[in-house]
């Protein structure tokens, strides 16, 4: 993690930003805040962002329609604040392309955990070891380019290409593509994924991953409903496919 990461805060409660901001800052960030969605906006258009705080409840819009808007220009991690009881509103969250969420109330240590692990996500996971036989080669070392039939995956670009054309995915949801690529073959658990991404452990019954993966296999799967490049194998996890049309 960069000790100067720029972290972008929407938050409405004064208080609440007043100190999330000096205790954000006591961590090694640099934090500027929005109290409405407009602002945040602004911001974003202004600035280079390397993560975004959003709480779901602003005054001028939805926090939901700021990561809509957000998502249509940029891939920076967002982790989403909210004080709503109904999980639809995580979910919804999730599938238009929030990285992570936290509920209100919520203990700082853990906000500052899973912001640290948003912010890890994109480094750590192309240092990950790629087992034999997994794709083809196309450059050398972390950036290695993966192919698996018409599908392709490009560490250095960030990018997944169908058939030459950019699949749309978040950036969390790109990172858990590559986990999965540079696994090919080998099942791996919700666990798994997520220690192979550097994240927090799974909290019980969090099905956030399963959310995203719906996501990706809408992105990368000729037929989601009957998925032959990503297989769901029923009590252990997720396997991807090494052969592939």
């Amino acid at each position: 993690m960069n000790p100067v990461d720029r972290i972008l805060l929407v938050e409405d409660d004064p208080r609440l930003a007043e100190m999330l901001t000096e205790y954000l800052g006591q961590s090694g960030f640099r934090v500027l805040h929005a109290p409405t969605g407009r602002i945040a906006m602004d911001h974003i258009a202004a600035s280079e962002i390397d993560a975004v705080i959003l709480d779901l409840m602003l005054p001028d819009m939805d926090g939901l329609d700021v990561c809509r808007q957000l998502r249509a220009t940029s891939d920076v991690p967002v982790l989403m604040l909210t004080a709503r009881g109904d999980a639809i509103d995580r979910i919804v969250g999730l599938e238009i392309g929030a990285d992570d969420y936290l509920p209100k109330p919520f203990e700082p240590r853990e906000l500052l955990a899973r912001l640290r692990a948003i912010l890890r996500r994109r480094v750590d996971v192309r240092h990950l070891d790629t087992p034999p036989g997994a794709g083809q080669r196309g450059q050398p070392g972390q950036d290695e380019f993966l192919r698996f039939g018409r599908l392709e995956v490009d560490p250095a670009a960030h990018a997944a290409r169908l058939d030459g054309v950019p699949c749309e995915l978040t950036a969390y949801q790109f990172d858990l593509l590559l986990v999965l690529a540079k696994h090919a073959g080998r099942v791996l658990s919700r666990d798994a994924l997520m220690d192979l991404l550097k994240g927090e452990p799974l909290e019980a019954f969090d099905r956030s991953i399963d959310v995203h993966m719906s996501r990706i296999r809408a992105a990368v799967e000729d037929d989601p409903k009957k998925p032959r490049r990503i297989i769901t194998v029923r009590g252990a996890g997720y396997l991807f496919a090494k052969v592939q049309d």
